[in-house]
């Protein structure tokens, strides 16, 4: 902590925040969630509960005459036996909307996870500083958008003046659903994930269900979804199903219509877009489980199973994206109100070629921009599904 200020420590508290679903309160500080205390009682295993705690477009907001900011953090970091150590995640700093600052948070606690066996032991750390300097001074309105990729408990928050709460913004809450690609992976900092990339283009309030390898269909984060108020709502489904080899075809089309109408109990007239799978060759035609590949030195993934089974049921993402486009179409017929997008159409073969996937599944921090762009163009333009029409 840098001494040299008159330092106004203001309390942290749930208000503050934009995007969680659910605050926290930990002998630390506070811990953020993007599914509430119903849904985290029913996991069924740690990568969600994991992943839900990662904050992604989660951020912090206030408004204040501040040159220097300083944000207290206790950091949970993800890291993998046998792999080096990820970098520290990023904290974007935003002044009126427009990116002034980032930072990063060393130590905090290391949870160490065995690939082989998933076993997980977490190390304990301290907390750290996140220290933004030379913010403009005049009344402003700031965002701290926390990392995506970490688990973060907020500590403390100083200033060298005061704070007082931001304004509401005004803006319409779109609510999105997805897998890994949604909650940023590859991404290099939290507003550069697509989805903050669209929801800035698109100009509303994002609240991001995205979930490192849990897009499942899960009725609890249905439920979360029916009960968050939202005027825009998008669903993305297809990879972590065909991944996971989690169910076959018989078992998805009831689980995308059940999980469509729970949202509908709650959202009966919002705007609702399902959104099918990115491209991805090594899915495409070949179904999961999928597993990581070392073979030329590098990391990335391969699809394990046998193409010929599909004809028996197992899934691929084209046998998805047909079933998706069937099942809204049949649906909409009575929901005026529901959207299909093929996720090729924000990234498809052209992009791919352009911007490959660099592990096979999860795009770089370009493409992630190039889907944002895409998504925002085609959803939040003239046309789109989200389209606001003339004022």
């Amino acid at each position: 902590m840098n001494t040299e200020h008159d330092w106004t420590t203001t309390p942290l508290t749930a208000g503050m925040l934009r995007g969680a679903v659910e605050v926290e309160r930990t002998p630390h500080g506070l811990l953020p969630h993007r599914l509430p205390a119903s849904a985290r009682r029913q996991f069924p295993d740690d990568q969600l509960a994991m992943a839900e705690a990662q904050p992604s477009g989660v951020r912090l907001v206030f408004r204040t005459r501040a040159t220097t900011v300083e944000l207290d953090a206790l950091p949970t970091k993800r890291a993998y036996v046998g792999a080096p150590l990820p970098p520290d995640g990023v904290y974007d700093l935003l002044v009126d909307g427009v990116l002034a600052g980032q930072a990063t948070v060393p130590g905090g606690r290391l949870r160490m996870i065995d690939m082989a066996t998933q076993a997980a032991e977490v190390r304990e750390g301290p907390a750290g500083t996140a220290h933004f300097a030379d913010l403009p001074p005049y009344d402003k309105d700031v965002e701290i958008w926390l990392p995506h990729t970490e688990g973060t408990e907020l500590v403390a928050l100083r200033t060298d003046a005061p704070v007082e709460p931001a304004p509401e913004s005004g803006r319409k809450v779109w609510l999105h659903h997805g897998s890994s690609i949604s909650h940023g992976s590859n991404a290099a900092h939290p507003t550069g994930i697509w989805p903050a990339l669209a929801a800035s283009r698109g100009e509303v309030d994002l609240v991001n269900l995205g979930f490192s390898g849990s897009a499942l269909l899960d009725p609890f984060t249905a439920r979360a979804m029916r009960d968050i108020p939202a005027d825009l709502i998008s669903v993305k489904l297809g990879i972590n199903i065909v991944n996971a080899d989690l169910m076959r075809l018989r078992a998805f089309g009831p689980a995308v219509h059940g999980f469509l109408d729970t949202i509908r109990e709650g959202h009966p007239g919002t705007p609702l877009l399902v959104v099918s799978s990115i491209l991805c060759p090594v899915q495409e035609d070949t179904p999961g489980p999928l597993a990581p590949d070392f073979g030329d030195g590098v990391f990335r993934f391969k699809a394990t199973g046998d193409p010929a089974e599909r004809a028996a049921g197992r899934l691929t993402l084209n046998v998805i994206r047909d079933e998706l486009a069937r099942i809204v179409e049949q649906r909409a017929a009575d929901d005026p109100h529901l959207h299909y997008l093929d996720g090729r159409e924000l990234y498809g073969a052209a992009d791919y070629a352009e911007l490959p996937l660099p592990d096979e599944v999860h795009p770089s921090p370009e493409a992630h921009r190039r889907i944002g762009d895409n998504f925002a163009r085609l959803v939040f333009g003239p046309g789109g599904a989200f389209h606001a029409g003339p004022a």
